[in-house]
């Protein structure tokens, strides 16, 4: 009986031990994918592509006819006169029908002007992706930042408390004096609030990623990237023609001034007459009689100067402001890239060996340390100067990545292929 229990305990464990072991498995995702899951999640996004559907039912609204109105009129005669003069009383009705004939001119320019409001909606909604795009991007790096900050913190309060333990002994021994304990229980403590400030500082940029995505993305997930990964642009010159061409707020802008023009046509389409086409059929005792006819609206006192002027107007500032634009982002871009090649340099300045000498003095140190031929304060004045090149080497690649993003989004560069459509 106790070898069948036993052998049922292991079969169990056979089952349950590859089920335990997959669940302690981390969600891993690729910068692509968290952008695909905040584009398809985020409710900014989600507005914006309401806003082109709302747009698209505007040119159903604007290509639609007028309708036309019917006018039904019934009721008894009354007589004025005895019986015998005008006979019994009877009813009369009579059916109106008016169909008001649209300016054809005022119907292209309405329609045109709705068309190119969807071009301005779908711009928007590109530049509203390309924005999250562009932040998820940063966000996801600032994350992998973050768990490089905790592991360098990590490393240094493992050297210090190493340091401490070997002071703690030979203060034990007597071979020196506790002063230099209490020096090296401050470091480690030290240490040890900056590696837990490091840990929430990881925990704060997950937390803010998934915000961006609105909880798509698992709780346990993890970033398959790396600060170093390569960042790849086309040429400058490529980039400069591209970017004032492809910006989603320059197409919106473009889209905007072409639905100011398509309103000055509208409105001055407006001042030619307007027709309406009448029919009424009238029946009562004795006749039935057919009337067609036309109705026409004469701009005679008003001509709508008003609304022309205001159209100019709102053209003129559509298109000012696009050529302000144009440069605003040129400039974004000239920013944009001098603050790549500044991180390049700084990060080639790292990895030139910077790094290296600063880790090989800090060897030196600690081993002169463990010999007596130097002091606890040099060898702490290494470790700082290492912690130091290290933090900036980190912040060096994410200021790559960071600028490489930005370039990124001025030209609405992203997976267009996993958003939604």
């Amino acid at each position: 009986m106790q070898i069948s229990s036993l052998g049922y305990l292991i079969l169990s464990l056979s089952f349950l031990l590859p089920t335990l072991a997959f669940a302690q498995q981390k969600t891993k995702l690729t910068i692509e994918e968290v952008q695909q899951l905040g584009l398809q999640a985020n409710g900014m996004v989600l507005a914006a592509h309401s806003q082109v559907e709302m747009a698209k039912a505007g040119v159903v609204a604007a290509s639609a006819f007028l309708n036309p109105e019917v006018l039904i009129q019934a009721g008894p005669d009354d007589r004025r006169l005895p019986l015998r003069d005008t006979g019994p009383a009877t009813m009369q009705r009579s059916i109106t029908v008016n169909q008001p004939i649209e300016n054809p001119f005022m119907r292209s320019a309405r329609i045109n002007a709705s068309e190119a409001g969807v071009d301005a909606s779908r711009a928007n909604f590109d530049q509203v992706r390309a924005d999250l795009a562009a932040q998820l991007r940063i966000r996801a790096y600032e994350l992998l930042l973050r768990q490089e900050q905790f592991g360098v913190e990590q490393n240094i309060y493992d050297l210090v408390e190493n340091v401490r333990q070997r002071i703690k002994i030979n203060v034990e021994r007597g071979e020196i004096a506790r002063f230099e304990l209490i020096r090296a229980d401050t470091e480690v403590q030290n240490a040890a609030n900056r590696k837990e400030a490091a840990r929430l500082g990881v925990e704060r940029a997950r937390i803010a990623l998934r915000q961006f995505t609105a909880g798509a993305i698992p709780v346990d997930f993890e970033i398959k990237a790396s600060l170093k990964d390569p960042v790849s642009l086309p040429p400058l010159e490529e980039l400069r023609n591209q970017i004032t061409k492809v910006n989603p707020d320059v197409i919106r802008l473009q889209a905007e001034q072409e639905r100011a023009t398509q309103r000055i046509s509208q409105e001055k389409a407006s001042i030619l007459p307007q027709l309406n086409l009448l029919y009424t059929n009238y029946q009562d005792a004795q006749f039935t009689s057919n009337i067609a006819g036309v109705s026409v609206r004469i701009p005679l006192w008003y001509r709508r100067r008003g609304e022309i002027d205001t159209a100019i107007h709102d053209s003129a500032r559509i298109r000012d402001t696009l050529e302000f634009r144009r440069y605003e982002i040129s400039q974004l871009f000239e920013s944009a890239w001098q603050a790549l090649q500044i991180a390049q340099r700084r990060v080639d300045m790292f990895e030139g060996g910077l790094i290296k000498e600063a880790e090989n003095a800090v060897e030196v140190a600690r081993a002169a340390h463990r010999f007596g031929e130097r002091g606890l304060i040099e060898f702490l004045d290494t470790q700082r100067i290492l912690r130091g090149i290290l933090g900036d080497s980190l912040l060096a690649r994410f200021d790559l990545q960071s600028a490489a993003a930005e370039i990124d989004r001025l030209r609405a560069h992203y997976p267009k292929e996993l958003s939604v459509e």
